[in-house]
């Protein structure tokens, strides 16, 4: 299954709270995530919390979209990726 970088920009920066609630809503994503066949391995987050570079497994870019639209989160680039491990090299 091919990888992905998904770019998200949150105006009024990402909340998700260290809580059950919280906890929640990430549940409710992945599980809605599942119906398009992505799945939600870890994403980073900038300190002002308005921007994500999540990293997903999905089948293809438009199944990504249409996750994040079943989800009503933003989307502004997907990006395949491949890892580079640093110390494949050593």
């Amino acid at each position: 299954m091919p990888r992905y970088l998904v770019e998200r920009t949150f105006q009024d920066g990402l909340a998700i709270p260290m809580t059950a609630d919280g906890a929640k809503a990430c549940r409710t994503i992945v599980d809605t995530n599942t119906k398009q066949d992505v799945t939600w391995v870890h994403s980073y987050v900038t300190t002002d919390k308005t921007t994500t570079f999540c990293i997903y497994d999905a089948p293809s870019p438009e199944a990504i979209r249409a996750a994040a639209d079943n989800n009503g989160i933003p989307v502004d680039r997907i990006t395949e990726v491949r890892v580079l491990d640093p110390y494949f090299y050593v």
